[in-house]
């Protein structure tokens, strides 16, 4: 039988993931774009700063009046001095900040000065809160949703943590429950249900003056799997219930909305990059090597045929060049994989919501283009499983087939220019000026 070969580039960190249309065919195919024409976006340029653990990229774009995202400048570079998320080489993120901000600037053609950054630092946490109070009959005005929100997060208050979202869930106004907005009612009895995410004062503080170094001011912080969530799914997904699980380099985050709402978060510790570190030490090779088999090569199933496609390494350490089969890159990669979607089923599976996690679960993220990850996700999960790519909107530096990368991105944009408004209550309109007073307002306020 004739044997497939293939050698790796010069710059292996320079190619993009091969699709496998098989894998596609397996899964539930995706979304379609949808037109919005009755969504109006906030006006003005917005920017955001999505700080992965192998990849930083900030988009510069607004909203267009068909109620899609337009992209107008855009700079990604590769992450240095960030393990899982977290900073931990402040100068290194802020050269890879300053050169990725650069790059979009002078796409834009316009400077920037403040960004909204996503949350993927400082253990973020996520938990829900009840506070109830008797309105003694009366009708129920803004003033009291918004006492009720202060009071859930009096309640949550942890000397070293700072609350980044407080969302409501719903209001229950006496015997009636799941009250979206109980201003105007009349009652006796008014209970509010609050989800809240926060994390680490120290390291959003650190992060603060990370971006403070790098010129730009911290305009608002959004949870990654939420971001990413805003991105890929439609209304109707998040309405009926639906999981997205971003598998990005560093972490594995997921995301479960369900009647419109995000109910959970969660962040785990693993990642694409650490299929990459199990290629480079099983076969002896650097990672940018690694990176290349996983991304060209790569599969999370064996087929006939992988024991016959031969790979060519390169020459290392004078010895000549090694020849493996897809079938060994295939065995280092699979046990990695179902270990990551088995731990992200177990964190579901114990999240205490019951019915309201068993919807679809969406995949995003990077190492979600790994070929044939949707069935092996389907078996895992139990349930249907669609890939999820960035939707309405133009202008994303890589192609639809790839753009899964971007969620979280294009997310934080989709928030920036007015998506925030169907999750949050409305709050003061300005934040306090100073950069202290402003650090202050957003790791006490939600987002």
């Amino acid at each position: 039988m004739t044997q497939m070969m293939t050698s790796p580039p010069s710059s292996p960190s320079s190619h993009l993931p091969a699709t496998d249309d098989a894998a596609k065919r397996a899964v539930l195919p995706l979304l379609p774009t949808e037109e919005r024409p009755g969504f109006h976006w906030r006006p003005g340029i917005r920017a955001v700063l999505d700080i992965g653990s192998t990849k930083t990229t900030c988009l510069i774009g607004r909203g267009t009046g068909n109620g899609r995202l337009q992209v107008i400048g855009w700079g990604w570079r590769r992450s240095e001095g960030i393990t899982s998320g977290a900073i931990v080489d402040t100068s290194r993120v802020e050269a890879v900040i300053r050169a990725a901000v650069g790059d979009a600037e002078k796409q834009a053609r316009r400077r920037i000065d403040e960004v909204i950054v996503n949350l993927s630092c400082g253990n973020p946490q996520s938990y829900h809160i009840d506070t109830a109070m008797t309105p003694g009959g009366r009708e129920v005005v803004t003033k009291d949703v918004k006492m009720l929100l202060e009071n859930a997060r009096r309640q949550a208050f942890y000397e070293t943590r700072s609350i980044v979202h407080t969302l409501p869930l719903g209001f229950n106004v006496d015997e009636t429950p799941a009250v979206p907005d109980p201003c105007g009612h009349q009652c006796n009895y008014l209970l509010g249900k609050f989800h809240l995410i926060d994390a680490n004062t120290s390291a959003l503080r650190t992060l603060s003056t990370v971006l403070q170094r790098a010129e730009l001011r911290l305009a608002g912080l959004v949870s990654s799997p939420f971001a990413s969530g805003l991105s890929v799914l439609d209304h109707d997904e998040r309405d009926l219930g639906v999981t997205v699980v971003e598998m990005g380099a560093g972490t594995t985050s997921l995301a479960v909305f369900s009647h419109g709402r995000l109910l959970h978060t969660a962040q785990l510790r693993i990642g694409g990059y650490h299929i990459t570190r199990d290629i480079a030490s099983a076969l002896s090779v650097h990672t940018d090597v690694a990176e290349w088999l996983k991304t060209m090569h790569g599969a999370t199933q064996l087929i006939a045929e992988d024991e016959h496609h031969i790979i060519r390494l390169p020459i290392a350490h004078g010895r000549s060049t090694e020849r493996i089969s897809r079938a060994r890159l295939v065995s280092i990669i699979a046990p990695r994989i179902e270990e990551t979607l088995e731990m992200t089923r177990h964190h579901l599976d114990n999240a205490g919501l019951g019915q309201l996690a068993d919807g679809r679960v969406v995949l995003t993220g990077g190492a979600s283009l790994i070929s044939g990850l949707g069935p092996v996700a389907a078996r895992i999960f139990g349930r249907q499983v669609r890939m999820g790519q960035p939707y309405n909107i133009q202008g994303l530096p890589e192609s639809s087939s790839i753009s899964a990368g971007f969620s979280t991105a294009s997310g934080l944009l989709a928030w920036a220019c007015g998506a925030d408004d169907a999750f949050c209550l409305a709050e003061e309109k300005q934040p306090p000026s100073g950069l202290m007073k402003r650090l202050v307002h957003l790791i006490r306020k939600h987002v």
